[in-house]
């Protein structure tokens, strides 16, 4: 069987699984990432990548990690929730594990996952938007991922949106993530729940009746429940993300963006809103066709996927 190891370093687990050629995880592993030193996440891969290894014949290691990899997928630059700057990551593991390993940015193994296994299967032009408690993106581009010249492209959720907007913690103001992503969901729900705790009795109730203890899961429950607050806070999300997403067609002109992430979660509580804020959006939108905008397919798994897949590429 021709397996390679798919590795996903988040902030604060590490899940590794071993991948065969059809995208299908033969089996799973995960650690705890300890966010104390860049030794100690190395250590965390290497652990997993090993445990893996004890059982099964693996020809190259794929590492999707969140944060800045350079254009030759070696180098980890910089990544904000883990204490790692300037590691070349792709040495490190492969003189522990002793086979080939390549780094990806995690949003960019993602979208190569969904890309060649999940919601854009083979489509050469496919875009991913992850709604998460951020915002990311991949961009696949006549069937390869969009790398850029120094391998940081695809940081959509940086795009200013919003000229003197909310402050990011890129450090910009605007960006997008600031009004499509977990984090503004939660903070305008809360918002809502402090000034009008009629309208957000149902949030209200399962946060024990504190604005502040309201979170995304929360949100989500009340909404699926039909609660018209709640279903009103994921229409706005899905409005900003259908606007960002008209401003992606104008630049890229794919076939199909598939949206991932936890708030992507919601499904077409979210993805209406959107599809409705994108074709008013677009430009010249009754000129030209329409992109498809649809669900991811791969949930948490696209990125420990696409980063195994990747591994097999010269």
């Amino acid at each position: 069987m021709d397996l390679t190891i798919g590795v996903d370093v988040g902030g604060t687990k590490i899940a590794a699984g071993a991948v065969d050629a059809s995208g299908r995880i033969v089996e799973k592993v995960r650690v705890l990432t300890p966010a104390t030193t860049s030794q100690d996440v190395e250590d965390a891969v290497v652990e997993a990548i090993k445990r893996l290894l004890a059982t099964h014949d693996v020809a190259a290691v794929g590492l999707a990690v969140p944060g800045f990899v350079d254009e030759k997928r070696a180098l980890l630059r910089f990544t904000p929730n883990l204490p790692m700057v300037d590691r070349p990551l792709r040495n490190i593991i492969t003189a522990q594990v002793g086979i080939p390993v390549v780094v990806e940015n995690d949003a960019n193994a993602a979208a190569w996952g969904e890309h060649r296994f999940g919601g854009g299967r083979l489509n050469p032009e496919m875009v991913l938007v992850t709604v998460g408690t951020g915002l990311g993106g991949g961009i696949v581009q006549r069937g390869a991922l969009l790398r850029g010249a120094f391998g940081t492209a695809a940081e959509i959720g940086h795009m200013r949106m919003v000229p003197g907007g909310l402050l990011c913690g890129c450090g910009n103001h605007g960006c997008w993530e600031q009004y499509c992503s977990g984090r503004a969901l939660v903070r305008q729900a809360r918002a809502l729940c402090r000034e009008d705790p009629e309208a957000g009795a149902a949030m209200l109730e399962l946060a024990d009746y504190d604005p502040e203890a309201v979170t995304g899961p929360m949100v989500a429950e009340a909404a699926l429940a039909g609660d018209p607050a709640a279903t009103e806070l994921y229409a706005g999300i899905g409005r900003w993300l259908g606007e960002g997403i008209a401003d992606l067609a104008v630049v890229l002109d794919p076939a199909v963006v598939v949206v991932g992430g936890g708030v992507g979660e919601a499904g077409d509580l979210l993805l209406d809103p959107a599809r409705v804020a994108y074709a008013a959006a677009l430009s010249a939108g009754s000129h030209r066709p329409h992109l498809e905008i649809m669900p991811a397919v791969l949930g948490n798994d696209a990125g420990l996927i696409g980063a195994a897949d990747l591994a097999r590429l010269p």
